[in-house]
Parts: C-alpha cells; sequence; structure tokens
C-alpha cells in the first residue's frame, strides 16, 4: 500500500462528461458493472456503500454509471503508462519426482522475524529448509518458478488435470533486483530487446549462467495456498477478490480509491477503450496515470501482458458529490 502523497506530486483534478471519454459509447458496461459488483460491497464509505445497492438493482449498466458517477481526470505530472500482468500456470506435483523437482515453498516462521532474512541464493543452496514441511508444491521449471516469484500469484495444474493456486505469503527482506537491467548492463542485450520470454530463453540455453543470474536477485518470495478461490475465477487481488481478465487493473491506491471504476484510453499497437475496476495493486504501480491491465491467466495471456508498454490516459469515475468536492472552491 502506498503512504500519502507527498507535495512534490500533490494531485491536480479534472471534472470530464462522458461524451469526452474516447469510445464509451461503445463498451460493454453491464461487463463492467458485474465486475465492479464482486468489490462494492467491500468499500465501507457511505457514499460508494449507496452506489452499490443501487449497483444491485441496476437495470441499464450505462445509465447507472452516467446517473450516479462523474469522471474525474486525476493527474500528478507524470505521463500515462499503462502495462500488463497476468496468472502463470506452471506445471507441478504435490510430491516430489524427478521432473518435479522445484519447490514453491511457504514462509518459514523465522524469516518473518528476522529483516533481512537469508538470500535466494542462501535458500535455494543450503539445507535451512529441508524436512520441514514447507513444500506446497514442486514444479518442473525452475526459470518459470522465478517469474511466478516475480507476479506474484500463479496456478500450479497436477498431472492429473486437478489445479491449486497459491499467492503471495512474504518475502525474505532483500531488495529485488531486475534480471533483465543486469543482461542490458552486461551487454548482453539492449534495453528494448528485454522480455520475460528472452531472458527465460536466455538462462535455459546458458544454465550455469542462467542459475547464477537467477541469483543475482537475493529477494525472494513465498507463498501462501489460496485453492479457496475456483480453478474458472481469477486470482485474489488486493481486495481479497477474484479479479477479472481485462476488466481488473492495479492502480495506485494513493492516488484511486481501490473498488472504483476507471475508464481506460491505452494507446499503442493494441489500443484498448474499456471501463474496468481498480481491484488491484503492485509495487511498480506508482502514480495517478500509472495502471497494470490484467490479462488473465497461463501463458497467452502472459505473452500478450509482456507486449504492454504503452501510453495514454486513465479517469476514475467517482460518486457525483465525491467528485465535485474535489475541485477547487474558485471552480465550484
Amino acid at each position: 500500500m502506498a503512504g500519502p502523497v507527498s507535495a512534490e506530486t500533490e494531485p491536480s483534478y479534472a471534472i470530464l462528461g462522458f461524451e469526452d471519454l474516447n469510445g464509451w459509447e461503445d463498451d460493454d458496461h453491464a461487463a463492467a458493472l458485474e465486475v465492479f459488483k464482486n468489490t462494492c460491497g467491500d468499500m465501507k464509505d457511505p457514499d460508494w456503500t449507496a452506489l452499490c445497492n443501487l449497483a444491485a438493482e441496476a437495470g441499464n449498466a450505462k445509465q447507472f454509471f452516467e446517473l450516479f458517477f462523474r469522471p474525474v481526470m486525476i493527474t500528478d505530472g507524470n505521463d500515462g503508462l499503462f502495462t500488463g500482468y497476468f496468472e502463470p500456470e506452471l506445471d507441478g506435483s504435490p510430491v516430489r519426482t524427478p521432473r518435479y523437482k522445484y519447490p514453491i515453498y511457504a514462509m518459514p516462521p523465522e524469516a518473518k522475524k528476522i529483516r533481512p532474512w537469508l538470500t535466494r541464493r542462501e535458500i535455494l543452496t543450503t539445507d535451512v529448509m529441508q524436512g520441514r514441511g514447507l513444500e506446497i508444491a514442486w514444479v518442473d521449471d525452475a526459470v518459470e518458478l522465478f517469474f511466478l516469484q516475480v507476479q506474484g500469484s500463479g496456478r500450479v495444474k497436477y498431472p492429473d488435470g486437478s489445479y491449486i493456486r497459491v499467492g503471495y505469503g512474504g518475502f525474505n527482506g532483500h531488495p529485488y533486483r531486475s534480471i533483465g537491467q543486469e543482461l542490458v548492463r552486461r551487454g548482453t542485450y539492449q534495453p528494448h530487446q528485454v522480455s520475460a520470454q528472452v531472458i527465460a530463453n536466455w538462462v535455459r540455453r546458458n544454465p550455469e549462467q542462467g542459475e547464477e543470474l537467477l541469483y543475482h536477485n537475493g529477494s525472494y518470495v513465498f507463498f501462501r495456498e489460496v485453492s479457496e478461490v475456483p480453478a474458472d475465477k481469477g486470482p485474489l487481488g488486493a481486495m481479497n477478490r477474484s479479479i477479472t481478465t481485462m476488466r481488473s487493473i492495479a492502480v495506485d491506491p494513493a492516488f484511486t480509491k481501490l473498488g472504483a471504476p476507471v475508464w481506460i484510453e491505452k494507446e499503442g499497437k493494441s489500443p484498448i477503450r474499456q471501463l474496468m475496476v481498480a481491484q488491484d495493486t503492485g509495487s511498480a504501480i506508482k502514480g495517478a496515470q500509472r495502471a497494470d491491465i490484467f490479462f488473465g491467466t497461463g501463458d497467452e495471456a502472459g505473452r500478450m501482458a509482456g507486449r504492454i508498454k504503452d501510453p495514454g490516459r486513465l479517469v476514475v469515475l467517482m460518486p457525483i458529490q465525491r467528485a465535485y468536492a474535489l475541485l477547487p472552491e474558485a471552480v465550484q
């Protein structure tokens, strides 16, 4: 959770009309309303609670948003930036086998108390984790496990076709160090060439050097099983509810209230004009015009998410009274 907004990033607000939202008329407002209803019950402010009650009985989704909300453009001096994220799906097993030999670990009790705790290298090359029953599952690919830690949650598919879902359970207290940036620093790639897929392929082609590269990031993420979330639903977001493919976004809660509808105008090769809901956060998602779009689960979602780094703007839909209360008195 982000801290209070600093003086250097004091936001400014402008109320727009729905006619100012490029593509508003063409969206599937009913789909957005269903996603909004998934989490609005957890918003405890009276104005949001009232709108949640009205949403439950809304007959026309587009009219609901237009009647009870106003679009608010929040800016902090930084340009808009959209990226994408996804839920990885790994092949795994509940027991270790010759194929499934890389463990997904739960957090040891001492790692919660000692900050920082052991590094990634120390966790994986010593016997500190052995014989303690901390293995949640075993997977068949160390590189995919590394990127599972970067994403913070994922699904594991067992040989019998069943699934378990894991979510973020804590980390060892060491700062995250980008292995992509390290490959650029070494001259292996230029910045524009680096992607998760490029990194994964390089590590697999160079197993010994690749193992050392992964150790460059001393941060290590532990997990917890969250299989109470059905396999056909999205992973849990920051509001502890399932998020929805192409309707949920991660935002900076210092600027955008979790649970609020947000109109997206993403540019780039694949423009997006769509109403989404702020239901998640991320450590790299900082700023009023910064958002991470959830692309879904699995490899294809990962490829799509990995290609997104585009400009644009996001406009938050706020309850009418709350929206006007943000304006300077002279404007009101």
